[in-house]
Order: C-alpha cells, then structure tokens, then sequence
C-alpha cells in the first residue's frame, strides 16, 4: 500500500445499480475502481452486495443469479489487474447449503479476503445463514476461510458488513446498506464517527444508493469517512450517478492516540440499580413523536419520499403520473411530492394528470381549492365525476335510495380508484397513492378503493406530519398564491366526503369525529410499534402528554379504538402497494411490520378495560 508519512489514501464508491443486472453492476464496479486508482486510493469500499444488488429479495435464492455473480466477479477481477488499488466488493456467495453476504476482497488479478457478514438482520435471514465456527467459502475455483481483518503495510485493515462493529483494526472498512429514515441520517453520521473516536480508528462507510429498489425503502447512497472522532469526508445524498470520495487516512496519528489513550481499566464491582415508582418520569414525553424538529429534518422527509417515486418512475421507465386531487391533506402532499420528482428528474409536469371526482359529499371549498392548487402548479386537470356510474351501480346491487351505509360510502372510493386505474392505462401512467401512514394504521381506507395504488408516496407518514409538511412546503414554496392555497387546505377539517353536505353546503362527516383525533392516535401508534409498549404504559404517557387537552376518559375511548381497529385492519396492510418508509415506523407487510391478519385483539382490549375500572 501507498504509505507517506504515515498517510493511507482509501476510497469509498457507490455506484448506480441495476437490480439483478450483474453485468451491468460489474461494468460500474470497474469503471470505478479505475477512477480510485487514478487517483491514487491504495484501497477502494463499495456498498454491501454491490454486485448484485442489495434489494433482489427471493432472487437471491436463483441460480442464474449466483452463477453470474460469480462469473462477473472473474472478469472484474481480470480487467481490473492492471491496477495497484485493492478492492473490497459485495457478493452473495453460496457454501454448502447455505448463502452468505459476503465482501471480495482483490488486488492485481487475486482474491486476498472473504469476509462474511457475522449478524444478518431479520429481514436479510430470509436467504443469508450467520456464519458459526470456522467458515470456508468457494469462490472462483479456490476456497478461502472468511475474516474481517487483513495485516497490510504496517496497518490492519477491518472489513465490517453491515456495522457488524468488531474491534482492533487501524482502519476499518463498513460496505453497507441502510435504508433512509427520517433523522436516520444524523444518527449514522454520529455512529461512525464516534465510533472511530472510540477505538482511535478510521472507518470508511459506503451503502447501497440509486438503482436499488423503492418498493418500501429508498437508499441514499451515504459515503461517510471518519478518523478519531473526527469527520474527514462525506459523499452526496440521494445521488443518482454513482460517486467516489476520496481521503487521507493517517495511521501515525491512529498509533500515537492508541499508545496514548487506550490503557485499558480494572474491572469495576457490579451494583443493583434502585427502582422507584414515579407518578410523572422526570423526562420529556413529546405529544407529537413524528413531528421533525428541524427545517432541515422537514426537508429530509420530503426528500424521502420524492426520491422513492423518482427511483419508481425511473426503474418502470415511465414519465407519466396520474393522481385523485380531493383538496384534501393527503393528495395535496403526495401532489407536491410527485410535482417536485418530476422536477428533479427533468420530466414535464404537464404529464402529471391530477383528477378531481366530485361526489355526493363533495364541497365547494374543497373542489375550488383542488383545481387552483393543480393550476397554480402547472399540472394537466381532468374532472370525472362519479355520481352517475355510482347511482347506476347502486341500482345494479340493488342498494335503496337513501340508504348512507357503508356500501353507499365505500362504492365511490372504488369508483374512483377504478378511473384512475384506467385513465393511468390508458395513457401509459402510473397511479401515485395518497393514503398515509396514520390510515394505514387504522384501516380508515376502502379496502381496494383508495386502499390501492400503484406507488404510494404517503405510506410512510402519519397524519400529524401530513400536516407538518404540508405547513413547511407553504412556507418555503416562494409563491403566494401556492401557499395560501396550502394553508387553506391545512385549516380544512379531514374528511372522505363521501355522505351528502349539510344544509349550509359544509362537511358533514369529519374523520376525527368517526374514528379520533389522529394526534392521539398517532401517539398510539409510535409508542406501541416503535416502542412496544403495553396499553397500561401508553396511557400513562398520553395522560402527561396531553394534559389539560383530552381528559382522562377520552383518551381511554380512543386508546381501546386504535387497538380494536389497529388488529382488526392488518388485512389491509397485507395487500398494501408499494410505498416509501421515511421513518422508524412503517407496517408495510413486505419486513416492517409482519403480523397475521387474524391475530387476536383480545389481551390488548382487556388491559385497556382494565384501565378504566
């Protein structure tokens, strides 16, 4: 290795993938590995199954693709022998019966190291073993004993799939890919720096970027370099070209911190830490957990979400959006997330169709602020309305007039989203959903009406942060007329509109009447998910959190109603479509959230009864 002082120069690359292309992956590979030597990296990282692609899911189990993994990695080996940079590429490998996420090690035309990735996640479990003992694995008609760390000119060098965090190295390698999730960003940049400040090491962190599957996540590409705590470089988010950073690490400062700092601690007495019972915890309890508390975290977000629509248009090669405007929260946000994707993508926003589908409880205020809001953005409109085909379906079912039930209610949901189904075939479109995380929770969604779509933008969201962003883009929009546009819709109370107006022409049916107010459950659903707290533990906090706002008994109701609806209603997420997580809490059915549709509600109801005796 290339040494100067004591100076190590390492790169990280991402490059732009191709979900189970693996010729096209290794194409890329090697056009970077050529601008790492040029520039004269002595050892380049990429992310974690770059080869092949991280999100292939049950592919991983095919033979076509693990042959021509490792076919490609013979040739990428070949071609790129010419060069004195060392390489570090992500392959899944198979060893007797089992497969492994593996990282190749090479350098001038050999294979040096394979590494194995010691701590698959839950989800990964599915197709990669955890390594136990001694693993030796086959590769390119030679066998190799994994490790993760390799002696090299006076340096040891870790290679760490997936932050599997193992100790001693100088310099510590991290292939990665870790999905974006809102603040997620500034955690991982504080891990990896810290960590190096921690074992006075280096660590260069490269995960999965553009070209990997959005069906539920987005991947952002993070480059981040570290040395001793301190943050030496980083690469571009969600960039859609593939990127190289390039650093200096410096080895003699490494060794001089160790000698100096890392005298090692006598072994301490244990103790018992003393419980107490507190009426109020003596720390915050935030009322709003999804709510950012940054602009830049507000950004982030939206980011998130324009990005996995962005990475959707882009791997169906489609340029064309169709989506129902209702002048409501939902569609108003996945509106702007669509206009703002086809902007950075250089598409025409005429060739988003937005389609209004006045109804029976359609009101003005609503219907003006859904054609302004579409003009104002420069989009195509279209208006269908569905009370013709409705009353005509009505009477092919035979469901009186008059009769408001929820036959009458949930049959113009599918109506609508059976014209935007088939406007979007028509014109060769995508139809963008607008339901969001908060509904998805409670099942507040007609199943195969709105339920459906084709990519939803808003699965990921809760309604409190609906209403966040919403309030954020008015602000930063730059256009007036946009944002009292926004601010309008914001003001509006949440409604389907599918039962007739009141006598002065004004909602009738308001959601947060029927179901409850989405701050509570929202609550709910971030402290039993994300948390996994008990009923018991859940009331408690909302008591201290929303204080003085809802009484006891009120929150009690509400609690019992997000548990009986919340396990009631996991049919529906089941056949949920694809949509982008931006946070902690998803339930998409495909790894986020895996639960029965018929498990039982009934020890979850009781604790809340239990409450309130």
């Amino acid at each position: 290795m290339m040494k100067n002082f004591g100076y190590i120069r390492v790169a990280a690359a991402v490059p732009t993938v191709k979900v189970g292309n693996v010729k096209a992956n290794r194409a890329q590979i090697e056009e970077l590995i050529g601008r790492a030597a040029e520039q004269g990296a002595a050892w380049v990282v990429f992310p974690e199954l770059s080869l092949s692609g991280y999100t292939c899911g049950d592919l991983f189990f095919q033979r076509q693709l693990l042959t021509s993994c490792e076919a490609e990695l013979k040739t990428l080996i070949d071609n790129t022998a010419q060069f004195n940079t060392i390489a570090t590429v992500g392959v899944p490998v198979q060893s007797g019966g089992a497969l492994y996420d593996c990282a190749v090690t090479f350098h001038r035309g050999e294979i040096i190291c394979v590494s194995v990735k010691q701590k698959p996640t839950r989800e990964e479990a599915r197709w990669f073993a955890t390594p136990s003992g001694r693993c030796v694995i086959p590769l390119c008609d030679k066998w190799y004993e994994a490790q993760n760390k390799i002696a090299c000119d006076g340096a040891t060098i870790g290679i760490e799939i997936g932050e599997c965090v193992a100790t001693g190295a100088d310099i510590v390698l991290m292939p990665s890919a870790e999905c974006e999730v809102a603040a997620g960003y500034d955690y991982l940049c504080d891990f990896v720096r810290v960590r190096s400040a921690h074992e006075h090491c280096a660590c260069i962190y490269a995960s999965a970027g553009f070209g990997e599957s959005s069906t539920d996540e987005v991947f952002a590409g993070n480059i981040i370099c570290a040395e001793n705590g301190v943050m030496l470089a980083r690469g571009e988010r969600f960039a859609t070209t593939s990127q190289l950073v390039v650093t200096d690490i410096d080895t003699e400062l490494l060794a001089h911190e160790r000698i100096a700092f890392d005298a090692k601690c006598g072994t301490e007495a244990q103790y018992a830490l003393p419980t107490y019972t507190a009426e109020r915890p003596m720390r915050p309890i935030e009322a709003h957990p999804f709510i950012p508390r940054s602009e830049e975290r507000s950004g982030e977000i939206f980011a998130i979400q324009r990005a996995g629509l962005m990475q959707r248009l882009s791997s169906c090669g489609i340029s064309k959006c169709v989506i129902g405007i209702s002048g409501g929260l939902d569609s108003t946000l996945a509106l702007l997330v669509t206009v703002d994707a086809f902007d950075r993508l250089n598409l025409c926003r005429k060739d988003i169709v937005g389609i209004t589908m006045p109804g029976f409880g359609t009101t003005s205020r609503t219907h003006q602020n859904a054609v302004n809001l579409m003009r104002a953005l420069g989009i195509s409109t279209s208006e269908i309305s569905i009370r013709r085909a409705c009353e005509q379906h009505f009477e092919d079912i035979g469901l009186p007039e008059g009769d408001h039930s929820v036959t009458y209610e949930n049959a113009q949901a599918r109506e609508r989203t059976q014209i935007l189904m088939d406007y979007a075939n028509r014109i060769g479109a995508i139809v963008v959903g607008t339901g969001d995380l908060s509904e998805i929770a409670l099942g507040w969604a007609t199943y195969n009406g709105d339920h459906m779509s084709m990519y939803g933008v808003n699965a990921g969201v809760p309604k409190t942060l609906v209403q966040h962003l919403t309030r954020w883009y008015a602000d930063h929009c730059g256009c007036s007329i946009i944002s009292d546009l926004l601010c309008d819709i914001v003001a509006t109370p949440i409604s389907p509109e599918l039962l007739p107006a009141n006598n002065e022409g004004d909602i009738a049916q308001q959601t947060e009447d029927l179901v409850g107010p989405y701050e509570l459950h929202d609550f709910f659903l971030y402290n039993m998910v994300r948390r996994g707290f008990a009923p018991d533990k859940i009331y408690a906090l909302a008591r201290v959190a929303f204080e003085g706002v809802y009484d006891d008994m009120t929150i009690l109701h509400w609690l019992r109603t997000f548990v009986r609806r919340f396990f009631g209603q996991q049919f529906k997420r089941s056949a949920m479509p694809d949509g982008v997580r931006v946070g902690s809490v998803a339930l998409s059915p495909r790894g986020a959230w895996a639960m029965p549709s018929d498990a039982s509600a009934a020890e979850w109801l009781r604790a809340v009864d239990e409450l309130s005796e």
